[in-house]
């Protein structure tokens, strides 16, 4: 029945089965999947469809890239920062490994030069450390770690690799006092070793030391060196002392004013060497072929005639 002219439209569209439909369906996929595997026929479209929806894939996984970003950043910060924590707290280490390890470098070096003093000096010694400086500030004295149960004793020289110290001044079981040369009370006999000139060579108390009793005309230059005499029977003979660094000729004074500066680490190192006394010469044990004639013309001499 139309009203108006108008048919109205069938209670039931109907079409193609729904069987027939699912089974062409399923022949067109069949088909698709073959063609692209047989002879890639989709792949521009596969392509083409890529291209197409890669912006839209890069806008949807913004959000998610961003945050895992933010999230791997403020990680690896945190990581850093606590690897250049770890860095810094190594690098100190091997600093104090390093400031250690050159400290025991020039301490090694010391002793050897220690041990060849004695070698060529061919006195029984002893080295001993420096273990802290005297509290009166008046005084050049140092403890050295060696005492009574060591057998020093005083008067006992006190040398380094350079030249004399001071001498064993106190003596207590288990340190010594050592008086430094360039203490005010303190002086050694020397002798000019270009010349062979005498003096007395006496501290002045703060780290240099005077020529005492020498003529405003002697026999001294700047640069001199200065070493044991050995009449004061302390100190080995040549052992250097000192070096002159200026020298006052002053003709309205009998003396010269000669002022010296000395070659040892006086206040400076941290090992010493205690000289004892010298080594008396070996007795042989046959007489020598001079004595033998001696002996042979004393013999001939008193022969009875």
């Amino acid at each position: 029945m139309s009203i108006d002219g108008h048919t109205p439209p069938p209670f039931f569209k109907r079409g193609p089965a729904p069987l027939a439909r699912l089974v062409f369906f399923l022949t067109l996929a069949l088909l698709l999947l073959v063609a692209d595997l047989r002879l890639h026929m989709l792949e521009p479209a596969r392509m083409a469809v890529a291209t197409v929806l890669w912006p839209l894939q890069k806008a949807v996984m913004l959000p998610v890239e961003s945050a895992g970003e933010a999230g791997n950043y403020f990680t690896n910060l945190a990581s850093l920062q606590q690897e250049n924590t770890e860095l810094r707290q190594r690098l100190l280490a091997q600093a104090n490994l390093l400031l250690r390890q050159a400290h025991l470098d020039e301490e090694n070096r010391r002793l050897r030069a220690l041990l060849e003093m004695q070698e060529r000096l061919d006195v029984s010694a002893s080295v001993a450390e420096i273990l802290y400086t005297a509290r009166d500030p008046f005084v050049r004295r140092i403890i050295i770690g060696r005492g009574l149960t060591h057998e020093v004793a005083e008067g006992q020289a006190v040398i380094d690799d350079l030249g004399v110290i001071g001498q064993v001044t106190r003596v207590f079981p288990l340190t010594s006092e050592v008086t430094l040369l360039t203490d005010k009370n303190q002086s050694i006999p020397v002798q000019v070793q270009r010349n062979g000139l005498r003096a007395v060579l006496a501290g002045a108390g703060s780290g240099a030391m005077e020529l005492k009793f020498l003529p405003a005309n002697a026999d001294v230059q700047p640069d001199d060196i200065l070493v044991t005499s050995g009449l004061d029977g302390i100190y080995l003979a040549g052992l250097p002392v000192a070096k002159v660094s200026s020298i006052d000729r002053d003709n309205s004074f009998s003396f010269a004013r000669i002022e010296c500066t000395p070659l040892a680490g006086v206040e400076r190192h941290g090992q010493v060497m205690l000289l004892g006394k010298r080594k008396a010469p070996p007795i042989p044990d046959e007489p020598t072929e001079i004595a033998k004639k001696s002996a042979k013309g004393r013999k001939i001499a008193n022969r009875p005639k």
